[in-house]
């Protein structure tokens, strides 16, 4: 059984591996958790029981990967009507997604891929936000994701872009600290500027995880543990973000409960730390 409070805000991803320590309801440092949106939807069985008896404990949020948000063919209606059903199952407080496309002609690439930052690519997007918004009515959160290219025909970058979709569209923001920093190495700009350059009051919601070196560029893997760079952004913005919730991420070569839950912790040690360097500096 969950033992901290909500207002500490720090959840972890809710993954298989953890399902038999958490029916034992454990006490633990996790506020919330994060499901998988797909893992969950047109299915029965442990998976979809497991997320119920989770629901009955903790706060929850969805996040997916396949919506298709940014693509022109538009958004499948059988998709949205399983995410629907899922909402009405489990009642989550946040459901996210990708700023990106992953499908053609029906056919799922199973990635997350970048959108061109144009107006033409922001009008797609705008529009199918606004469907979505419509059929599942409710606000939707969309996640900034980790690029690897440039399109030659970029005519924005990519924090202008990010702003302009929020603010012509309504949906709130997911701000992922790693991919923001695995941008940052990649493709040579300061990570505080991006963040200095989004509406950091249409963020919903945080990510932290960590990425991958392969051969001096960074991937998005989410299978290491948060790099002191990503601790260092977190950090930065907590004074401005510590009433949002915070979630750790691991997705691959996923640690035991408590050692990811360390991560948790430290989270939270750096959201109070923030409350307290303000109180001390209230009373100088």
């Amino acid at each position: 059984m969950n033992n901290s409070s909500f207002s500490h805000k720090v959840g972890m991803g809710l993954r298989p591996p953890h399902f038999s320590f958490l029916e034992q309801r454990p006490t633990t440092e996790v506020a919330w958790f994060e499901a998988q949106t797909e893992t969950y939807i047109h299915t029965q069985g442990r998976s979809l029981e497991m997320l119920q008896a989770i629901r009955q404990d903790y706060p929850l949020a969805l996040h997916g990967i396949s919506m298709n948000i940014g693509s022109p063919e538009g958004i499948r209606v059988d998709y949205l009507q399983g995410l629907r059903d899922l909402i009405e199952r489990v009642e989550p407080f946040i459901v996210s997604d990708h700023m990106s496309w992953n499908s053609v002609s029906g056919q799922n690439l199973h990635n997350v891929l970048p959108l061109p930052f144009t107006e033409d690519s922001l009008e797609t997007l705008v529009n199918n936000i606004d469907f979505v918004q419509n059929f599942l009515r409710r606000p939707l959160v969309l996640e900034n994701i980790s690029t690897y290219i440039n399109y030659t025909h970029n005519n924005m970058n990519e924090w202008d872009f990010v702003t302009e979709v929020s603010r012509r569209s309504g949906c709130a923001l997911l701000l992922d600290l790693n991919n923001v920093y695995v941008n940052s190495h990649n493709q040579g700009f300061d990570p505080k500027y991006f963040i200095n350059h989004i509406p950091l009051d249409r963020v919903a919601q945080i990510h932290l995880s960590g990425p991958s070196n392969y051969s001096g560029l960074l991937y998005d893997t989410h299978s290491q543990e948060i790099p002191d760079q990503v601790w260092d952004l977190f950090k930065l913005l907590a004074p401005q973000i510590r009433h949002l919730p915070t979630l750790i991420e691991r997705n691959e070569d996923i640690p035991n409960f408590r050692e990811l839950e360390v991560e948790v912790m430290k989270a939270v040690r750096i959201l109070e730390n923030s409350y307290e360097a303000e109180r001390n500096t209230e009373s100088v």
